[in-house]
């Protein structure tokens, strides 16, 4: 038995889609959102990489960076960054259950109690933080 092919592709039918589609629906438009919050994750990172490399750099150079990031422009981006990263935090930690679910004992773990669980450690550490910080 052979097959005969026809030497053009047939056209299949398709809708022309907007690049807005995801902006229809609210759920749709949080994940886009989210994901787009990591360009401001990796700002952060990209801002305590260029202070570390400022404090390697002595005094005088940290001095500058300092000078830098007190800038109203500056202050009104890392403001804006902080809200992005904020809200990326929080939906992570609202997926996290999702996205790895806590077995014990064979049975799996509420989601409140995993996000929970996530919520507590983030107090925690920024207690922590904020303790060393301000001690004097």
């Amino acid at each position: 038995m052979s097959m005969s092919h026809t030497p053009y592709h047939p056209r299949w039918h398709r809708e022309r889609i907007s690049v807005w589609w995801w902006l229809g629906s609210a759920r749709y438009a949080r994940f886009v959102l989210r994901e787009l919050t990591s360009v401001f994750v990796a700002f952060f990172a990209l801002v305590t990489l260029a202070e570390l490399r400022a404090l390697g750099r002595g005094p005088e150079a940290h001095a500058r960076f300092l000078e830098l990031l007190s800038r109203p422009w500056m202050v009104g981006l890392n403001a804006l960054a902080l809200a992005f990263v904020a809200f990326h935090t929080v939906t992570w930690f609202n997926l996290a259950p999702r996205a790895m679910p806590v077995r014990v004992g064979g049975r799996r773990l509420p989601d409140a109690l995993v996000a929970g669980a996530n919520y507590a450690a983030w107090l925690f550490v920024s207690a922590a933080i904020a303790f060393f910080l301000l001690r004097r």
